[in-house]
């Protein structure tokens, strides 16, 4: 074999062995990016999640559906199962294909009060007395009605009662202290309110009634009663007999 045939075998050898080496690294990095860009399923969110959302509404509301993403996009934190938040509670806003993670959620007891407001509902304060606020009797979750002494003109016996609002929720209720022991005392208690109506209605009695008070609702199955308005006349003539009525000047 001459020199000049010996160079030209070892360059078609060398060109081998880089062609090999070459198609082996393309190889690698193809099976590198395939394994990178492999589709794994996410839950996302299926609508916008306002902030104080419980994950049981999430669930129970079907706002979480499932999508396809590339595995290296999944969000750290991101719930493998819905499960996972069904005794948690929305601490930011989520967003419509957002993926659902639990850095997003914290325990109601993080929360506080916080947690149990949510769409429409607001949190107020009403200050009063003792008894008005049922103070020593409230505790935190019970529902109450307001009922209220209102002026309908501008004669002393010009009012009407009625339950203004129902079914408030108290977030929290009354503090006891030796200063409401004796009922004389000023407390407060935050309630939750709809901002249809509810917080105004609220607001103009605590402003303008002559006098009101919270009645405490029943734990279970509490039923609401027709409504109905009372004035002076109409608790006059409730049961009374004609002749009762007249001898106060109130006819039937």
């Amino acid at each position: 074999m001459t020199y000049r045939l010996r160079n030209i075998s070892v360059a078609v050898g060398l060109a081998l062995v880089a062609a090999l080496l070459t198609t082996f690294y393309v190889a690698n990095y193809k099976r590198h990016v395939q394994q990178s860009e492999t589709t794994v399923q996410v839950y996302v969110a299926k609508r916008d999640i306002p902030a104080g959302t419980t994950g049981t509404d999430l669930v129970a509301h079907g706002w979480v559906t499932t999508a396809d993403v590339v595995q290296r996009t999944v969000v750290p934190g991101a719930i493998s199962n819905p499960q996972q938040v069904l005794s948690l509670v929305s601490a930011q806003n989520i967003y419509a294909g957002e993926q659902i993670t639990l850095r997003r959620f914290a325990n109601q007891q993080e929360l506080g009060i916080r947690a149990q407001l949510h769409g429409t509902f607001r949190a107020i304060s009403v200050p009063g007395s003792s008894d008005e606020l049922l103070a020593g009797t409230l505790r935190d979750g019970d529902h109450v009605d307001l009922v209220a002494n209102l002026k309908t003109g501008s004669c002393l016996t010009c009012t009407a009662v009625r339950t203004v609002v129902r079914n408030l929720l108290v977030l929290h209720a009354p503090d006891v202290g030796a200063s409401t022991v004796s009922g004389t005392g000023t407390v407060s208690v935050l309630l939750a309110v709809s901002d249809r109506k509810q917080e105004q209605k609220v607001f103009f009695t605590l402003g303008n009634a002559a006098n009101w008070t919270l009645v405490l609702r029943p734990v279970a199955k509490a039923v609401d009663s027709r409504e109905s308005i009372e004035t002076p006349v109409t608790v006059l003539k409730d049961g009374a007999s004609a002749k009762a009525l007249e001898g106060v000047g109130v006819g039937q």
